[in-house]
């Protein structure tokens, strides 16, 4: 298990986990979702490949269509 932090709420994930692992289990797949990890922003091209690890700090903001 990992420990993350998104949007300051603690959670935990069964572990290992990527970003775009967190996306489906947090089942925002198909949303335009935007991530900071520690301060970094990941970039959409590298969900897949971004480990997540123990401790980490995540923002998570998924973009609301409308008018």
């Amino acid at each position: 298990m990992i420990q993350l932090s998104i949007n300051g709420e603690a959670k935990a994930f069964a572990a290992p986990l990527t970003v775009s692992g967190l996306i489906a289990t947090l089942e925002l797949t198909g949303k335009r979702v935007a991530i900071e990890r520690n301060g970094e922003i990941v970039p959409r091209s590298l969900h897949a490949q971004t480990q997540l690890a123990d401790g980490d700090v995540l923002e998570m903001v998924v973009a609301v269509g409308g008018g």
